[in-house]
C-alpha cells in the first residue's frame, strides 16, 4: 500500500515536472516564433523600401537615359545649324568684300567720271553759244542748272548723268524739228515782239505781228538780216509749224556751203 503510495506521488512528481517543463517548453517556443515573425516582417519591409529605391532609381535612369538623348539630338542639330550658319558667314563675308570691291571702283569711276562730266556741260555752253540764237534764254537756263546740280552733293552721280544726256537728246531733237515760238528780238528800247520760226539749225526766220517786217539768221555773218522777200515763206512756215495748215514745201534762206580743204595726201 505504502508501495503505492510512493508510485503514486512519484508519478504525480513526473507528471507535475514534465507539466512545467511543457510549460516552459512552451513559452520559450512562442518567442522564438515572435522573433522569426517579426524579423521576416522586417525583413518584408526592407525588402519593399530596397524595391522602392530600385524603382526610383529606375526611373531615374529611364529619365536620363531619356534626357541623354535629347542632348544627342540637340548636339546634332546644333552641329547642323552651326554648319549652316558658317556657310552663310562665309557668304555675308564674300558679299561684304564685294561690296568694298565695288565701292573701290565706284570711288574710282567718279573721278573718272566727274571731270568728264564737267567737261560735257562746259561743251553743251559752248555749243548753245555758238549756235543759232534760239531759245536761247531757255536753253541757258538748262546749261545752268546743269552746272548746279553738278555741284550738289545730294543727286546721285547718276542722276548727273542723266540729266546732262537728257539735254544733249534736247539740243538734238533741235536739229530735225520745225517750231515756232513769239519772243523778243534786239535789246531795250528796240526790243520788240516777234514770230520766230526755226526749221532745223537750217535756218532761224522771224516776222512782226502786223508782217511788216521779215528777216533771217545769217549764221556766216552771226547777226540778223531784215528781208522782206521772204515775207509770204516765213508765214507759210509759221503756219504750217503751228498745225495751221498741211505741211508743204518750204522755201527759207540757208547759208550758202562753205568749201571745206581736203586733208593732205587725200583725194577730195
Amino acid at each position: 500500500m505504502r508501495q503505492i503510495v510512493w508510485k503514486l506521488a512519484t508519478i504525480r512528481r513526473l507528471a507535475v515536472a514534465a507539466g512545467v517543463m511543457f510549460v516552459f517548453a512552451s513559452g520559450a517556443g512562442a518567442q522564438k516564433l515572435d522573433a522569426a515573425v517579426n524579423e521576416q516582417a522586417a525583413a518584408n519591409r526592407d525588402a519593399a523600401a530596397s524595391q522602392q529605391k530600385i524603382d526610383q532609381l529606375a526611373d531615374q535612369t529611364q529619365d536620363m537615359t531619356a534626357k541623354y538623348r535629347q542632348a544627342l539630338n540637340d548636339t546634332a542639330a546644333l552641329k547642323k545649324y552651326n554648319e549652316q550658319l558658317a556657310i552663310q558667314v562665309k557668304s555675308q563675308g564674300d558679299r561684304i568684300a564685294n561690296m568694298k570691291k565695288q565701292l573701290v571702283d565706284i570711288e574710282a569711276t567718279q573721278r573718272d567720271v566727274l571731270p568728264l562730266m564737267q567737261k560735257m556741260i562746259d561743251t553743251l555752253a559752248e555749243f548753245v553759244k555758238l549756235d543759232v540764237p534760239f531759245l536761247i534764254e531757255e536753253r541757258t537756263k538748262r546749261v545752268e542748272n546743269l552746272k548746279q546740280i553738278l555741284g550738289r552733293a545730294d543727286v546721285s552721280t547718276s542722276e548727273k548723268y542723266r540729266r546732262i544726256l537728257e539735254a544733249y537728246q534736247i539740243e538734238t531733237e533741235y536739229g530735225r524739228t520745225l517750231e515756232a515760238y513769239e519772243g523778243k528780238l534786239g535789246e531795250g528800247d528796240k526790243a520788240r515782239t516777234v514770230q520766230f520760226v526755226r526749221l532745223g539749225r537750217i535756218s532761224l526766220m522771224y516776222q512782226t505781228a502786223d508782217g511788216r517786217e521779215t528777216g533771217y539768221w545769217d549764221a556766216t555773218a552771226k547777226k540778223w538780216v531784215e528781208d522782206s522777200g521772204y515775207a509770204s515763206d516765213v508765214k507759210e512756215a509759221i503756219r504750217v509749224a503751228k498745225k495751221q495748215g498741211a505741211p508743204d514745201l518750204l522755201w527759207a534762206p540757208v547759208p550758202a556751203p562753205i568749201a571745206v580743204a581736203a586733208p593732205s595726201g587725200v583725194k577730195p
